[in-house]
């Protein structure tokens, strides 16, 4: 959240896509515009004032980043939706004649608000352009602060999905454990090796890796920082790795040696079925950790994406809640079937 909004797409998009921040910045900005099937335009010449540049500057930001700001609301109207437009605007002069106001072009590019403050975070020539920058940033970061009930650490517990993923993350857990004490070969720290191999093939980090990047004691439960995603694959491979380990030991009719277990793994986690959902995971922990715990994962930094608008409800929005609430809600809803 932290870097640089003019160089980079993927934190000005996950700022645009925080629905909760863009409300409180057009609140707060107060811009203006016209309402035009239900939301806030601006002209090419109100955006120039607004960021105090030339309308030329504006023309060759939008050159430049045309597919950007389209995909955050820049149209261009012609024909009957232009005609439309133009009739919805009420000039405050009436000596003004419309064409110099409009232009005489027979199409007139509009920007939504999202597209101003796009264009802001691009503009790098404009003072009020880096004004509005700053203040969206200080939205943005306090929204998610706010939201997240200043625990970004644990914000991964706010999604309705992790309460599921973390009951039968503890099951697997206990077989992929059982599995490693009965059927290899004791060495110090073994179970520590082993789930280490299970993080490095998931995500490229082994615990403490891991720990340094979220800035995690060591009173922190590593998985209870997890996203749901990560936490069903890594439920998976323990499931599948605890199987696979039980039936070569019963086939060799002794302990699997170290080595044996090793190249286990090895072919186990270079299943083609898991590379789909490897990337899956990768991608959710490095984007999300980016954009809400400020957390750059270095190992995963071409996994990194701007986070969908869906992200930003599921952990902020109103079915986002905190851990305890969600047990609370559980332990109402196993009261009530014990009482039938």
């Amino acid at each position: 959240m932290s870097s640089d909004l003019t160089t980079s797409d993927i934190h000005r998009q996950n700022v645009l896509n925080n629905r909760y921040a863009m409300q409180q910045i057009e609140n707060e900005l107060a811009l203006g515009g016209i309402i035009y099937q239900n939301n806030r335009y601006f002209t090419k010449k109100q955006i120039a004032e607004i960021l105090e540049v030339d309308e030329r500057t504006i023309d060759r930001c939008v050159s430049s980043n045309s597919a950007e700001l389209r995909h955050n609301g820049y149209l261009i109207l012609k024909g009957s939706n232009l005609k439309i437009f133009k009739g919805l605007f009420k000039l405050d002069d009436t000596n003004v004649v419309e064409s110099e106001f409009f232009g005489n072009a027979p199409q007139l590019g509009i920007f939504s608000f999202k597209s101003i403050l796009n264009m802001a975070m691009l503009l790098t020539e404009s003072e009020k352009a880096k004004e509005i920058r700053s203040r969206i940033l200080d939205i943005a970061i306090d929204t998610i602060a706010k939201k997240s009930g200043g625990h970004t650490r644990y914000i991964n517990q706010r999604d309705e999905d992790f309460l599921g993923s973390s009951y039968q993350k503890e099951k697997y857990r206990k077989l992929f454990g059982n599995a490693i004490d009965n059927f290899i070969e004791d060495f110090p720290r073994k179970y520590k090796f082993y789930t280490d191999k299970v993080y490095q093939s998931i995500f490229a980090e082994n615990a403490e890796e891991y720990r340094k990047i979220l800035n995690l004691s060591k009173q922190d439960n590593v998985r209870d920082t997890m996203y749901s995603e990560v936490i069903d694959l890594i439920a998976s491979y323990e499931a599948g790795l605890a199987d696979s380990l039980e039936k070569a030991k019963t086939k060799k009719a002794a302990l699997l040696t170290r080595k044996e277990a090793n190249q286990l793994f090895d072919e186990f986690s270079n299943q083609v079925l898991f590379k789909p959902l490897i990337e899956n995971a990768r991608n959710k922990m490095a984007s999300r950790d980016l954009c809400f715990r400020d957390a750059l994962h270095e190992k995963l930094k071409h996994y990194i994406q701007n986070v969908p608008e869906a992200d930003y409800e599921r952990f902020l929005g109103e079915k986002s809640k905190a851990l305890a609430a969600r047990i609370e809600e559980s332990l109402e809803v196993y009261k009530r079937l014990k009482d039938r």
